[in-house]
């Protein structure tokens, strides 16, 4: 794992879910990056204007003030840029979904992320990279796990209640009612496991058809490769999970879907992951 100093000028991009799930964690975060560097902030609206603050920035080393879906956006279009190789990510973890910042080690506080990422250094993190150009950060998952409903459970909206937003209160209720409808056949999602899945690692078959599955991960960042599991399906005495560290990881079969970090991919027959070693840098404390 290499080690690199940071940049002195920031782009601080704020993530709009960031701003208005949590505005003080925002300002504080702003003033010590502003107190400590140079610092550009960008405030986008959406995905496209947060797209093109990341294009822009020029030699400023960018940093993300967001959750994990703000680092994972960062690091994909950083990726599909071919500029990962030319900078380091910094976060300051501000939002309901920190799970992935927490297990790559940046601070939780708003005042200890951004000394990190001041004070802090690169660190040089494997990436899987699928052949489709997608990118997997922190784990991939086959089959994709449900996610929680945005619509049962909200993003807060600082300084708004639902008392003076009745009109949310009945979009929501609409949208509950009809989530709720019986769906027509044709649209039904099917029952979790088992799956028939063909399993490759580095070339060599790890699982066939003939064996289902109820489920298979994969991990980077692991000796220098990636740790695949396969939970066989179990009749009658249990069975161990199949465990492999390897660089390329092939799955096929009938179509499936998968949870690359906190994004839901497929359906598809077949999907390549490839491990790059050292592929993106994140900064983090020293030690």
């Amino acid at each position: 794992m290499t080690e690199v100093a940071p940049s002195d000028q920031l782009l601080v991009v704020i993530d709009p879910v960031a701003r208005h799930s949590d505005g003080e964690s925002v300002r504080i975060a702003k003033d010590v990056l502003s107190a400590g560097a140079a610092t550009k902030v960008c405030l986008p609206d959406g995905p496209e204007e947060f797209a093109r603050a990341l294009a822009r920035r020029g030699s400023r080393r960018p940093v993300v003030v967001g959750d994990d879906r703000a680092l994972l956006r960062t690091v994909s279009l950083l990726h599909r840029q071919r500029a990962l190789g030319a900078c380091a990510v910094s976060l300051v973890p501000v939002g309901g979904v920190l799970s992935l910042a927490r297990s790559l080690g940046v601070p939780m506080g708003a005042v200890a992320a951004a000394r990190a990422v001041l004070d802090g250094v690169e660190r040089r993190m494997d990436l899987l990279v699928d052949d489709s150009d997608g990118v997997v950060v922190g784990a991939l998952r086959i089959p994709s796990v449900p996610s929680l409903d945005p619509v049962s459970a909200p993003v807060p909206v600082a300084g708004l209640s639902d008392g003076r937003l009745p009109w949310l209160r009945t979009c929501q209720s609409l949208v509950r009612t009809l989530a709720s409808r019986p769906g027509r056949v044709g649209a039904s999602v099917a029952a979790p496991g088992p799956f028939r899945l063909r399993v490759e690692v580095d070339g060599v078959l790890l699982v066939d058809l003939d064996q289902p599955v109820e489920a298979v991960s994969v991990t980077p960042g692991v000796l220098g490769g990636a740790e695949v599991e396969v939970r066989p399906v179990s009749v009658g005495a249990a069975v161990a999970p199949l465990r492999v560290v390897g660089r390329r990881v092939t799955v096929s079969g009938a179509d499936f879907r998968y949870r690359a970090d906190a994004v839901v991919g497929g359906p598809v027959r077949t999907r390549t992951w490839v491990v790059r070693e050292g592929a993106w840098g994140l900064t983090l404390p020293v030690g």
